[in-house]
C-alpha cells in the first residue's frame, strides 16, 4: 500500500475489504491435511493484488484455509496478536519484538527466523494492521524500512509483498497461515492460550484496547518502501539442504 510520495501508506477500510475479497474469492481449493480437529486446505497460484494510489502490482498469493475445531476466532485472532505468548509455541522463531506504534490499529515491528543449515536466518521489519468487522477479523502486514532497524550482519532481511490472516466464526474458524505445518501450531497453540493468558495479564490486550497500548509513537513519514531489488543479492542456490525437520506433533 503506498502513497503517491512513495512511502508506505497505513491500510484503510477499502485495502482490508479488497483483502477479504481475494481471500473468499475463487475456487480451486484442494484438501491437503486433516486429522485432530484441524483441516487444512490450500489454493495456489491465487493472483493477489496490492493497492497502489497510482498504479497496482501483480503478486502470486498462496493461500491456506484451516478450519479448527474447539478453537473460537477471538482467540485465534489474540494468538497471532500476542508477542509474549507467541515465544511459546513459534520454535522457529529467534526474536520478535514492537518497535512502535503508528495508529489505534496499526504498528511497526520486527521477526526473525531459524533457518535450516547452510542458508542464513532471515529477518524482517513490517508494518502490520488489524480489523475486527462484525465477526471476521482481519491482520495484514508487509515489509518496511525503518532507519533504527537497518538489515543486521549474519542475517537475510526478507521482503514480505503482502501476508495476512483472515479469521472468520463459521461454527468452524478459518485463518489463512503461511504454511501448513505453522497452521498446525497455531491450532494447538490456540488451545492452550486460554489458560496460559489466565496467568499472564489476563487483562491486557492492547490491539483490542488502543488505550493499553504503551509502544512510542512513529510517524509513517519515517519509513519507506522495502523492495528486494534494494537488498543485498544473495545466492545459496549451490548450498547443500539440511534434511533435519522438526515434527508437526511437536509440543507448543
Amino acid at each position: 500500500v503506498f502513497c503517491e510520495s512513495g512511502i508506505e501508506c497505513i491500510p484503510d477500510d477499502s485495502d482490508f475489504s479488497s483483502f477479504r475479497e481475494q481471500c473468499l474469492s475463487g475456487a480451486g481449493w484442494t484438501s491437503r491435511y486433516s486429522r485432530g480437529g484441524v483441516t487444512v486446505t490450500e489454493m495456489s497460484p491465487l493472483s493477489a493484488l496490492r493497492s497502489n494510489k497510482t498504479s497496482t502490482e501483480m503478486s502470486p498469493l498462496s493461500a491456506l484455509r484451516i478450519a479448527c475445531k474447539d478453537v473460537n476466532a477471538e482467540t485465534l485472532y489474540d494468538v497471532l496478536h500476542d508477542t509474549s505468548y507467541r515465544k511459546k509455541w513459534d520454535t522457529n522463531m529467534i526474536d520478535t519484538y514492537d518497535i512502535g506504534r503508528l495508529t489505534a490499529n496499526a504498528d511497526v515491528g520486527y521477526y526473525s527466523w531459524k533457518c535450516p543449515s547452510p542458508l542464513k536466518n532471515r529477518d524482517f521489519v513490517t508494518m502490520r494492521s488489524w480489523l475486527p468487522l462484525g465477526n471476521d477479523y482481519l491482520i495484514i502486514n508487509y515489509s518496511v524500512k525503518h532507519p533504527k532497524h537497518p538489515p543486521k550482519k549474519d542475517y537475510v532481511r526478507a521482503v514480505s509483498l503482502l501476508t495476512g490472516y483472515l479469521i472468520q466464526s463459521n461454527g468452524t474458524d478459518t485463518g489463512l497461515p503461511k504454511h501448513e505445518v505453522l497452521s498446525l501450531k497455531i491450532y494447538k497453540a490456540s488451545l492452550k492460550y486460554p489458560d496460559w493468558k489466565r496467568k499472564h495479564e489476563p487483562g491486557l490486550k492492547p490491539w483490542t484496547f488502543p488505550e493499553q497500548n504503551a509502544l512510542p509513537s512513529v510517524s509513517v513519514s519515517e519509513l519507506s518502501v522495502q523492495r528486494a531489488d534494494s537488498l543485498e543479492n544473495i545466492d545459496e542456490s549451490g548450498l547443500s539442504e539440511d534434511k533435519t525437520r522438526h515434527s508437526e506433533d511437536e509440543e507448543t
